[in-house]
């Protein structure tokens, strides 16, 4: 092609150049096809993603309700999140983590977020 000529196609045709960058953009980003049936991933895919808890305690039980999947605590100050030492509920992630433990258990807890208790520690 005769660069005059390509200078010109370039000029008149800008959207066939962001058109080309979007549809690469949309491969590299696509998510992955599917599974095949009969294979499975589980053997090669990491376990499970775990986020970092949001801040780390420990605390005694004071009460613990399996029904609504909640356990208050009184905790000691939690630097992290510039808390006090006080007395409040928390919701748990999994009702598994309400297994075994009475009240009176001292524990140490990881937090999932300001108010979800995501796992659980006996001391």
């Amino acid at each position: 092609m005769n660069p005059q000529n390509r200078k010109h196609t370039e000029t008149r045709h800008p959207s066939r150049l962001a058109a080309s960058l979007a549809a690469l953009a949309l491969l590299l980003l696509a998510p992955p096809a599917l599974a095949q049936p009969g294979h499975d991933h589980a053997s090669h895919a990491p376990a499970r993603a775990q986020t970092a808890p949001l801040a780390s305690g420990q605390g005694i039980v004071k009460k613990i309700d399996r029904e609504k999947q909640r356990l208050t605590l009184a905790h000691d100050p939690i630097a992290q999140l510039q808390w006090p030492a006080m007395t409040m509920p928390f919701t748990v992630v999994d009702p598994a983590l309400l297994q075994g433990l009475e009240v009176g258990d001292r524990i140490g807890f990881d937090l999932k977020d300001e108010q979800t208790i995501g796992a659980v520690r006996k001391r």
